[in-house]
């Protein structure tokens, strides 16, 4: 079942519970898809797997900015209503890994690529996010390539 099928049929199930946190950030998700299902050039094609997991941690990231920004800013209110909403498109994005799972999966790209310098920190970027993405946020992978090459 694809994402957006998954997205609708949980869209109803909130709305018969009358779950509003979880209504906004389901409806946030499906417009995004819809978007980029819609987008010039696509034609309205269904979107593969790897897409929709991009447009889920593109969501997840905006909360997490925002809710930054709100604690910064002394707004727990609108932090709570972030958090909420967070936690609903979490739960659609595959586990992620702990700290040391990354680091054995960054250093085994490294020693694969032969890297070993920051010079080949980007063809390390490059593999790493591919076979990593959704299971491990991009910042904390470039802050471990670092670690390994330096």
């Amino acid at each position: 079942m694809s994402l957006k099928t998954k997205i609708e049929q949980d869209i109803k199930t909130a709305m018969k519970a009358k779950d509003q946190g979880a209504l906004r950030a389901l409806r946030a998700v499906k417009s995004a898809i819809l978007i980029a299902e819609t987008s010039e050039g696509r034609n309205g094609k269904p979107l593969s797997e790897d897409e929709e997991m991009k447009i889920l941690m593109k969501q997840a990231k905006q909360r997490k900015d925002s809710i930054q920004n709100f604690e910064e800013n002394n707004r727990e209110d609108l932090a709570a209503v972030e958090k909420e909403e967070l936690v609903v498109i979490e739960s659609y994005l595959p586990r992620a890994m702990t700290p040391e799972e990354l680091k054995q999966a960054v250093a085994s790209i490294v020693e694969s690529v032969g890297a070993s310098s920051m010079k080949d920190m980007g063809k390390v970027m490059g593999i790493a996010s591919k076979k990593l993405a959704g299971k491990a946020d991009g910042k904390a992978i470039s802050q471990i390539v670092k670690e390994i090459l330096s």
